[in-house]
């Protein structure tokens, strides 16, 4: 099954986000009060909990969920093999779509300067807001479909 790990929150983009107990996600927007969220295509950022623990296993052993500024840490869901257009059902009632698969990092990236590398240009992905909700550790994630038609 795979589950919401952590949700997390930053002010400011490019910085570490802090793991919160539960977020708002408004539609066509992002998670309340953090600095990516928007009118844009990626109002949300995920990163599979799998994936951080890649970089533990590079000898990276500090790393804690929000550490690569990912709004949602997830576990048992292998996100960056999705196709962009997917749509993933989290907890009772947030519907996210899929709207693309990894980044370039920015020269300045404080995740890359704190780790000396970084997971989200190849395994991270980002999302739109299709309907908004809560969300929560521990809430259950499911692929509503592959893609849109």
């Amino acid at each position: 099954m795979a589950k919401v790990v952590s949700v997390n929150i930053s002010e400011k983009k490019g910085t570490i986000k802090k793991p919160i107990e539960m977020g708002y996600f408004r539609k066509n927007h992002g998670l309340e009060g953090d600095a990516h969220a928007g009118s844009w295509h990626r109002q949300v950022s995920l990163l599979a909990q799998e994936s951080i623990d890649k970089m533990k296993q590079k000898g990276i052993w500090d790393l804690v969920a929000g550490k690569f500024a990912e709004n949602i840490t997830t576990e048992g869901i292998e996100l960056y093999t999705l196709p962009v257009g997917t749509r993933l059902k989290i907890g009772e009632e947030v519907i996210l779509e899929i709207s693309q698969i990894g980044k370039k990092c920015h020269g300045g990236c404080e995740i890359r300067k704190i780790t000396g590398d970084c997971i989200m240009p190849t395994e991270g992905i980002f999302a739109k807001v299709i309907k908004g909700g809560y969300v929560k550790a521990g809430d259950e994630i499911e692929v509503l479909q592959e893609t849109i038609e």
